[in-house]
């Protein structure tokens, strides 16, 4: 299982989720950006932007009270305040590599994490980079026992430069967080030739379907419908991924946090 948190600005908690001991449960805090405040990019010098409540402490007791549980810093984002980011093709590789490992290093130590989430969703037509930095540090913080696991989150927009990320170096990427709900699919039928779309993309023990909480794509329960055809089909459901527990914690009281603790029975039923 895996959600999203902290992107919006939300007084969102990591507390407040509802969390099954059963299950591996992955927080992917949202977002450290390679750049400072302005977005003006940093050369491979990452800072945390997520949710002031998401500190370092909040992390260390969820953490303490469910050992099942594990926390991701996600890459990038789609902005930083008014700023739409971008992965930019840096001077140099080799030095854009040893600061984005540096500086990820002491975010991870000091917030207690346990791995990274990819979600650059903006390129230039030209991003050969892409694919050796992110494939390259993924590695080099493997190698060094930083971090334990690492995702890779797409959408339909930007297939191309993970799919080559992916073919060199899907030997240290763990899960596949595919954007279903931007593919615009609002039937079960339409979700599964999707899912079977990607899976031929990446791997299919990898990749894990998605859902979006108020939010685009397959809305309410019609979200398990399509599991339930995935399955029928020949899928294994090795995960979900959920965004966002912002939007639980502010949706309405009747459904607040629905989806965590529906996803969470459906994965344990499997």
């Amino acid at each position: 299982m895996m959600e999203y948190i902290g992107a919006t600005g939300k007084p969102v908690t990591l507390d407040e989720v509802p969390i099954n001991d059963n299950i591996d449960f992955h927080f992917i805090l949202s977002f450290a950006i390679d750049a400072d405040a302005s977005g003006t990019p940093q050369n491979g010098i990452f800072k945390p932007y997520w949710s002031e409540g998401l500190t370092a402490d909040a992390v260390s007791a969820i953490k303490s009270k469910h050992p099942n549980v594990k926390a991701l810093a996600s890459l990038s984002g789609w902005s930083l305040g008014s700023t739409t980011l971008h992965w930019y093709k840096p001077k140099n590789n080799d030095i854009w590599i040893t600061n984005a490992f540096t500086s990820l290093k002491s975010i991870i130590q000091t917030y207690h994490l346990d791995g990274i989430d990819i979600d650059y969703e903006n390129f230039p037509k030209h991003n050969e980079s892409f694919s050796y930095c992110i494939g390259e540090l993924i590695t080099y913080l493997k190698n060094q026992s930083v971090i334990s696991v690492a995702t890779i989150s797409p959408y339909h927009l930007t297939t191309i430069p993970y799919i080559q990320l992916f073919s060199a170096y899907g030997d240290v990427i763990d899960y596949v967080n595919h954007q279903f709900y931007t593919d615009k699919v609002k039937t079960t039928e339409a979700y599964l030739e999707d899912f079977r779309l990607r899976t031929t993309q990446f791997d299919k023990e990898k990749v894990l379907p998605s859902y979006e909480i108020d939010g685009r794509g397959i809305q309410g329960e019609v979200f398990f419908d399509a599991l339930d055809d995935l399955v029928k089909n020949g899928f294994d459901i090795n995960g979900i991924m959920l965004y966002s527990a912002d939007a639980s914690a502010f949706t309405n009281s009747t459904s607040r946090f629905y989806y965590e603790e529906k996803s969470q029975e459906y994965l344990l039923k499997m």
